[in-house]
């Protein structure tokens, strides 16, 4: 499988976009780009991995505008690689509309499956395309913002940016 990619500048720091044939299988926000190409080779170890800046022009700046919080309605082909369970996870998290929040509850609750709280706060910790599969999202059922797999800050950050001031609850 060839995996591309490119990097490039955001509101909130340095962010990495990956693709297959298929579609963005990797966005990732980082402090910079170093190791990127080798953080995929870990991730992919049997693809061929190389930078197209290119070809992932238009993914790069509709990510950009996403972290942005505009033109959050384009929609991006997507090569999700996970389990049945994480799928079904990022697929619900697909249908929180933006500056809406829902707790990792909810979403249990919504794919039936409601003593699975830890579990679908752990497929949110490990969706591979944050900011596009909007795991930001998921909040607490007491209201906190909860974990964030980014950089420190970037959740509250992306949440803001969608003009989220308050954050659901489930209690």
């Amino acid at each position: 499988m060839e995996i591309k990619f490119t990097t490039g500048a955001s509101p909130l720091g340095r962010v990495l976009v990956a693709a297959t044939t298929k579609g963005v299988c990797v966005v990732s926000l980082r402090e910079s780009d170093a190791g990127a190409e080798d953080y995929l080779r870990a991730r992919f170890p049997k693809s061929e991995v190389t930078r197209d800046d290119v070809a992932l022009k238009r993914a790069l700046d509709t990510v950009r505008e996403r972290i942005a919080g505009r033109k959050l309605d384009i929609a991006l082909p997507l090569d999700l690689r996970g389990t049945e369970f994480q799928r079904e996870v990022w697929n619900e998290l697909l249908a929180i509309p933006a500056g809406k929040t829902r707790t990792y509850l909810d979403v249990a609750q919504a794919i039936k499956r409601p003593k699975a709280t830890r579990a679908v706060a752990q497929a949110c910790g490990a969706n591979p395309v944050a900011v596009v599969v909007p795991c930001h999202r998921v909040v607490m059922s007491d209201g906190s913002i909860g974990g964030y797999s980014g950089l420190p800050g970037v959740k509250k950050a992306l949440l803001a940016a969608e003009g989220v001031q308050e954050f659901a609850t489930s209690v």
